[in-house]
């Protein structure tokens, strides 16, 4: 068969990527871009570091970021994301925006980092108090929330796993958890912080049970970078890329909170979450007939991931 009509692949759009050397989500990113934009990875070189402040300063240096951009630069982008949160809020807000800048010197293109589009997409949705999930040690938290402050950005809350190693092995119960702890205060908003942290699948679940936005980090790296050649970044249900799914977010944030459980009189077991409301003039079932409900299989709403959760680690 003859397809020499075709002319080739269509044209892609090019979005270089400078990752950290223990960056291990590559494939979670491309799932926030659109099919005619290729992405163009490259690492910085290793360190025999562990996840910290010291690690964040040498995977941010200016010859590093700059060797990097330089090799991307063969392949044409047209911006360049730097895809570490750590490393781009330890210098604080001025140490981003200079790295921004050594980034475009060096190949004479826009440039972008992940805490500088953590600033935008909040800036974006009209945030000022975020609560905050990490998966780091405290100083390393700490830090971040140095540089929200220095960005105007008040944090309300925050939980955090104390890791230093292999943080892309955490599955999604432990950021769930984190995400509930972190919430009490009901903030405008939570980030998800550290590239390395998987979240793509949970987002859409979280904002849904908080009733707010949640925000990632390399959720907020690939938005940002495809804003700077006017394109859109994919993301189903999540309320920084999905209109909907804002709308729907800011509905259920405005709507009362949802009635509390069902308890049975002289029965000390409270019912399911959220069921008063559906259950209101509806008879409580007898024991038998509970059981007989009880007995049914549930899947549940985070099965574990192969190899997943801080006990892999």
């Amino acid at each position: 068969m003859d397809v020499s009509f075709v002319g080739g692949p269509s044209r892609q759009r090019g979005v270089g990527v400078v990752a950290p050397f223990d960056f291990a989500l590559d494939r979670e990113l491309w799932r926030w871009v659109p099919d005619d934009v290729s992405l163009h990875l490259t690492r910085t070189p290793f360190v025999p570091v562990e996840v910290s402040l010291d690690l964040a300063r040498l995977v941010s240096e200016h010859r590093t970021l700059s060797d990097a951009v330089q090799a991307l630069s063969a392949v044409g982008p047209e911006v360049v994301a730097y895809a570490c949160t750590s490393g781009s809020f330890v210098g604080g807000t001025f140490g981003e925006r200079a790295m921004v800048a050594a980034m475009a010197q060096a190949g004479a293109m826009p440039a972008v980092t992940t805490s500088g589009a953590l600033l935008m997409a909040l800036e974006e949705l009209g945030v000022r108090r975020v609560a905050v999930v990490t998966p780091y040690t405290k100083s390393v938290t700490d830090s971040l929330e140095t540089y929200l402050g220095e960005g105007g950005i008040i944090v309300s809350g925050r939980s955090y796993l104390g890791l230093t190693r292999e943080i892309w092995r955490v599955g999604y119960r432990s950021v769930v958890d984190m995400a509930r702890e972190a919430t009490l205060e009901r903030p405008d908003a939570l980030f998800i912080s550290c590239t390395n942290l998987p979240t793509f699948d949970v987002i859409p679940q979280l904002e849904a049970e908080l009733r707010m936005p949640v925000l990632s980090a390399n959720q907020v790296t690939v938005w940002a970078a495809l804003r700077r050649i006017g394109k859109e970044a994919v993301g189903p249900y999540q309320s920084l890329l999905d209109p909907v799914a804002r709308r729907a977010v800011a509905a259920m944030a405005a709507a009362p909170p949802p009635l509390p459980p069902v308890t049975r009189p002289g029965d000390s077991r409270p019912g399911v979450p959220g069921v008063a409301a559906a259950m209101a003039g509806t008879p409580i079932p007898s024991p038998a007939e509970e059981g007989a409900i009880g007995e049914q299989s549930v899947e549940p709403l985070f099965p574990e991931e192969p190899g997943g959760g801080p006990g892999a680690l």
